[in-house]
């Protein structure tokens, strides 16, 4: 029997470091991280990583990749009114509070079902005040089978947003119309009916009333209805120098 050629395993390449990387090749690896990741992981890396999350470039390569109409609109404002960087009150910039929190096209209402009580919401009770409940009927799309139910008279909640502190930044609000989304889930007691109101303001630091929203739905009567509603405003805002708060009434 003839011997078997002997096969030489050829020497493997050393892996390539991403420390090696030059700094434009490093921020365009760094921009397909998620955003959570960049921050909570790669940021912790190395002084050059920090660097690249704390700048807006990888943040700018994350938003270009949205091609929808509103990613692009949104890309094209960031290019022309990019964030100011020296705003200390905030350790990471503007851009990636943006992509991190996602505030356009989500529900920026905080507690909305009730699902942690009356958290987050300034109230104010009539009648027999109000309470949170279980939904009488499965409610699809739900964050929480629970709503907000009130009595036979008046009563308020209120809730603060804070639209900077939720992801836009200032010079957004100041160059461009954004469509913002504000909602809570409603019903009524089984034995008796509900009238809901929603006002929305936009108000600017001063607390000074921009641009207002209101919308009455149909009322539950009562015996007729067993189910919950949600409540919900998608208004597109245009905000001038200094608006940052998002103010409603339910």
């Amino acid at each position: 029997m003839g011997a078997r050629p002997s096969r030489r395993r050829l020497p493997a390449d050393p892996p390539l470091a991403l420390d090696a990387l030059p700094p434009e090749l490093l921020v365009q690896v760094l921009s397909h991280v998620p955003p959570l990741a960049l921050v909570t992981r790669c940021r912790a890396v190395c002084r050059a990583w920090r660097d690249v999350v704390d700048g807006p470039t990888v943040w700018l390569l994350q938003l270009a990749r949205d091609r929808s109409a509103e990613g692009r609109a949104l890309y094209a404002v960031a290019q022309r009114c990019p964030p100011n960087s020296e705003d200390e009150e905030f350790p990471l910039c503007a851009l990636a509070r943006y992509c991190l929190r996602a505030p356009l096209g989500r529900n920026l209402i905080f507690n909305s079902c009730g699902e942690q009580g009356f958290r987050g919401w300034e109230v104010e009770h009539g009648g027999n005040g109000w309470a949170v409940e279980k939904n009488l009927t499965l409610v699809p799309g739900a964050p929480s089978q629970t709503c907000f139910v009130t009595s036979f008279q008046w009563c308020f909640k209120r809730q603060l947003v804070d639209l900077v502190m939720e992801g836009v930044w200032q010079e957004l609000l100041d160059s461009a119309q954004i469509e913002i989304c504000v909602a809570d889930w409603w019903g009524a007691r089984e034995n008796c009916g509900c009238i809901y109101r929603l006002r929305v303001r936009l108000l600017d630091m001063y607390e000074n009333e921009v641009v207002k929203f209101s919308a009455s739905p149909n009322p539950v009567l009562q015996w007729t209805e067993r189910g919950c509603r949600q409540g919900q405003s998608q208004t597109r805002v245009a905000a001038s120098t200094g608006n940052r708060h998002v103010s409603g009434s339910f």
